[in-house]
């Protein structure tokens, strides 16, 4: 019968090696340099993108809640679409929304009342020569 050289013979010589098993393992656990560099890139990069976007958003949901305020201020209220002009310019000056104007926020008539609509796009440098384009539209029916 032929035995192995590198099995252990007695339960001294297998605790000695689970140890130094054990050890070892502990020893290759965590992340490499490389490794987390990558990360910290993809990271920083989702970062600044969310950085870059923000401002946008947010002035997409000021645009969003000027149309809803008009919405819900003339809704049933048989207002003409001077009034409603007046008051989307009224609100971009309160809200101080220069991206664009009451000229860009379209008024039309339609079925029932007035059917207004922004829609616009806007670009976002991202590095070098990347960039964002994000299209927005929003429309909301005031109701005579």
């Amino acid at each position: 019968m032929r035995i192995n050289s590198q099995q252990p013979k007695s339960c001294e010589d297998l605790a000695v090696t689970g140890r130094a098993a054990l050890r070892r393992r502990r020893n290759q656990a965590g992340m490499t340099t490389l490794g987390l560099l990558i990360l910290v890139v993809f990271m920083g990069m989702f970062g600044y993108a969310g950085i870059r976007l923000a401002p946008i958003y947010l002035n997409y949901v000021a645009i969003a809640s000027v149309i809803d305020g008009v919405r819900k201020e003339y809704d049933g209220q048989n207002p003409t679409r001077g009034e409603i002009k007046k008051s989307i310019s009224r609100r971009f000056d309160i809200e101080n929304i220069s991206l664009i104007t009451a000229r860009d926020v379209k008024v039309t008539s339609s079925d029932g009342g007035f059917q207004v609509a922004v829609v616009y796009d806007h670009k976002a440098d991202f590095v070098g020569n990347v960039s964002f384009s994000v299209h927005f539209d929003k429309k909301a029916l005031v109701r005579r």
